[in-house]
């Protein structure tokens, strides 16, 4: 039987004020949606002057970097370079850049996903988040 490490809510605070902290930096107005290894919302913060859509964006790019395993952004790039059928993947909803996993020891503790800016800078911010707790 195997150890499995799992996000605290005290990381997920950590994790969501550094991103936080990232995005009024840059004055950029984003949704911040951090998810557990299963892609289950464990908190989801939409900054003043964040578009509405964003709260829906943000948790599906989460969700889709958590069960993939990988950034969100593999995705994107796998259907821009002509794979247009992986757009039925089932429950992959978030193919966009900005779901960033939260690894450690090769094993995905959950994800961050952000939306409301340019897709390079939503990864920019969660994974300003993820380094606030060391990883």
């Amino acid at each position: 039987m195997k150890t499995k490490f799992e996000l605290e809510l005290a990381d997920v605070k950590r994790i969501a004020s550094a991103a936080e902290a990232e995005a009024l930096k840059n004055q950029w107005a984003v949704t911040i949606a951090i998810v557990d290894d299963g892609g289950h919302l464990l908190w989801l913060q939409r900054l003043d002057g964040a578009p509405a859509i964003s709260s829906h964006i943000a948790p599906a790019k989460a969700h889709t970097a958590a069960l993939g395993r990988r950034e969100s952004k593999v995705y994107e790039d796998v259907i821009n370079g002509g794979r247009t059928s992986f757009l039925s993947a089932p429950a992959v909803a978030g193919m966009l850049e900005g779901g960033v996993p939260i690894l450690k020891d090769g094993q995905c503790l959950g994800a961050v996903g952000v939306s409301g800016v340019k897709s390079s800078e939503d990864a920019q911010i969660a994974r300003a988040g993820i380094a606030a707790i060391g990883l």
